[in-house]
Order: C-alpha cells, then structure tokens, then sequence
C-alpha cells in the first residue's frame, strides 16, 4: 500500500450547531457525530455525546421526527482548582426524520461511556423474506 492508498484516523473537535433559530437558554449547543448501521432486521444509530449522563439526555419522537438532546453539566468540585479546562460544557442536539419502516414503538436507548446506542427495529413488512414456492 503506497502513501496514496492510506487512510488517516483524523480527530475531529466538536462542533457547534449554527442555527437560524434563536435560542432560550444561554450557552453553546453541539451536534453530536453519528455513526448508523443497518441490517435485514433492524437500524442501529451510535451518537458521540461525551460527558452526558442518562439524566440529562432526552430522546423525543414526535411526527416521525426523532430528536436527540443531552447537556454536559459543569463538573464543579470544592476540592479542586480548575488548571485548564478543555472540555466543553454545553448541549448537544441532533434531529432525524424516521421512515415508514422503523417500529417506533420498539426503539431501544442505551448509553454507556458517552456513546449513545439507539436500536431502531423495522417493521415486520420491511423484513425482508424468502417466501417457498410450492408445486402441486
């Protein structure tokens, strides 16, 4: 594999949402990466929200609209002085539009180690399916 054929893992900061809508509540908003995969039975979407716990983390779904929000609370100790701080404190906030074939009454949420998991199951009529053929 020459230098041409190389794949670099590159690092991306996080990003702020830039919206044209105002905002109510003071501070930045993020839009968190996302990774989704697919398979013959189901929808798996990864999102990168580091620093949000389960508490602070919402997942909305109206008018097959999913949207994604966490916020990543100050972490505050009287112990400690802060030196240098480099993690943002803010919100994440993501939105997807779901189709037709997601059964949005089985959507599975599940956050660990700032990674948040959504499985989003299809219906049975988007399974696809070898159907036997018989002969008389």
């Amino acid at each position: 594999m020459n230098g041409s054929d190389s794949k670099e893992l590159k690092v991306r900061e996080k990003q702020e949402l830039s919206s044209q809508t105002e905002q109510t509540r003071p501070g930045p908003v993020f839009t968190p990466d996302v990774d989704i995969f697919e398979t013959e039975k189901e929808i798996v979407l990864l999102a990168d929200m580091p620093g949000v716990r389960a508490e602070d983390l919402t997942i909305d779904l109206r008018d097959d609209v999913l949207t994604l929000t966490g916020e990543v609370q100050e972490q505050a100790n009287d112990q400690e002085q802060a030196l240098m701080m480099e993690f943002g404190v803010g919100k994440f906030y993501r939105q997807f539009t779901l189709g037709e074939v997601i059964n949005q009454g089985a959507i599975d949420a599940n956050l660990q180690g700032g990674v948040l998991r959504l499985t989003l199951p299809k219906v049975e009529k988007a399974t696809p399916r070898r159907i036997t053929v018989k002969s008389a």
